[in-house]
């Protein structure tokens, strides 16, 4: 199910063109299925000739109004339900409409002050909406996330009437056994040429073989490098690819920084009037470049920051596109109805700049929950090396030369002290 909003400056010429034959007239059956003008006269099966009282009886609190009207007060709203599924009944229609306008505060249920609405049907599959923005009280209603909660209630909708596919749960594979994988480290020598050392099985070296790396066979054995005449963009390219075939084969690859593509920051290109655009690369790049959580939150910040973020400058540039297109449509005195294109190209503009804000709602928190896990990350890392048994104490305890060394010392401290206590140092006198 989905629904899109428009906006008119005329009741009138809006249910004119509902009940008329429409769009290389596919209406059928044009008929009121539902409203609430709060007690004023209104024919469930509302025809054409009724057209002007409904308009009137719509209009009623816009014109109570008076200056402080806006200049398109119509809210219209058309739903379409999915063709694959089987159409609803008027009623159900009915309970649609109710839902939509209680939903995006038009008509809140049990709101005696509520905005005047009617709900028609056109032609199967499809339903509008038609209310003014007065309330009764003389207020007017804000239409601010209105697209955003139009979005939200109709996936709701969805979901009740089993219009929505249930996603398959995906058939769980059998569990993977891994076997351990010796180290391969890549690094870049003083000479400038870059090696890998570690693993020295077949699979590694037609690996490293594939990626670009020169095998060499010797008296020193299997070795792999890159000639110190590579150029540096080619041993970050080869080596960065050599790492990700050897990872995926689940060896253990230390890679440097200076050698890994990913982590690397290229320039960001002269975009030339597309600057934001290169600003928004460079936070990409940072974000790839992130070795821990903390570094990730800091990039992602750029995005996230509530008032000053990449998200929230699109937002705010898309609403002004939206409106902007709604302030030259009013200068250029167009006709607002359901067929003006501008009024549709300004709602999209609106539509996606409440899409945005939704992302945003959907990534509140999530700063501070990346320097949560990073926390966590570091604690659990300080407890691990803390429990690491601690290895050169255990080799110095079973090595014998060692233990040799320190009875050799000892002895030969105790010798010292003992010969001190025996034999006094004398002073020096005059040889006879």
């Amino acid at each position: 199910m989905i629904a899109k909003l428009h906006r008119a400056s005329s009741t009138a010429e809006v249910l004119g063109y509902l009940y008329g034959p429409g769009e290389g007239g596919n209406h059928s059956n044009p008929r009121l299925i539902a409203g609430d003008v709060h007690g004023a006269p209104m024919a469930q099966r509302a025809g054409p000739d009724s057209v002007p009282d409904l308009a009137r009886t719509l209009d009623a609190p816009v014109e109570r109004l008076g200056a402080r009207a806006p200049r398109r007060p119509v809210w219209v709203c058309s739903v379409r339900s999915d063709p694959r599924r089987p159409d609803l009944a008027d009623s159900q229609w009915a309970t649609v409409a109710r839902r939509l306008v209680a939903a995006t505060g038009i008509a809140p249920d049990g709101d005696p002050d509520a905005c005047r609405w009617v709900a028609v049907r056109t032609q199967p599959q499809q339903l509008y909406v038609v209310a003014t923005l007065a309330r009764e009280n003389g207020g007017l209603h804000n239409g601010y996330r209105d697209a955003f909660r139009l979005h939200s209630e109709c996936h709701v909708l969805s979901d009740e009437l089993g219009h929505r596919p249930t996603p398959s749960h995906p058939t769980p594979h059998a569990q993977e056994t891994l076997v351990p994988a010796p180290p391969i480290t890549i690094t870049s020598e003083f000479s400038g040429s870059v090696v890998a050392q570690g693993a020295n099985d077949d699979l590694s070296a037609r690996l490293l073989k594939h990626a670009g790396f020169q095998q060499i066979e010797d008296w020193h054995g299997r070795r792999h490098r890159l000639p110190t005449t590579t150029p540096v963009a080619d041993k970050v390219a080869i080596a960065s690819h050599a790492a990700e075939m050897l990872r995926a084969a689940h060896y253990d690859v230390d890679l440097p920084p200076s050698l890994d593509a990913a982590r690397i920051s290229p320039p960001a290109p002269d975009l030339g009037p597309y600057a934001a655009g290169a600003e928004l690369l460079r936070i990409t790049d940072r974000i790839r470049a992130a070795e821990n959580c903390d570094d990730l939150q800091r990039a992602v910040h750029h995005l996230l920051h509530p008032e000053h973020g990449a998200l929230e400058r699109v937002r705010e540039a898309l609403e002004a596109a939206g409106e902007q297109i709604e302030a030259l449509e009013v200068e250029g005195e167009q006709i607002h109805d359901l067929d003006n294109e501008a009024t549709d190209l300004a709602y999209r503009f609106d539509y996606a700049s409440e899409y945005v804000r939704g992302a945003q709602s959907e990534l509140v928190n999530s700063e501070a929950k990346l320097r949560r896990i990073g926390t966590a990350s570091q604690d659990q890392a300080r407890t691990q090396s803390s429990e690491l048994p601690d290895h050169r104490g255990a080799a110095l305890a079973t090595s014998p030369a060692a233990a040799k060394a320190k009875v050799s010392s000892a002895l030969g401290s105790e010798t010292a002290q003992s010969n001190a206590a025996v034999h006094p140092p004398r002073a020096s006198g005059p040889r006879r």
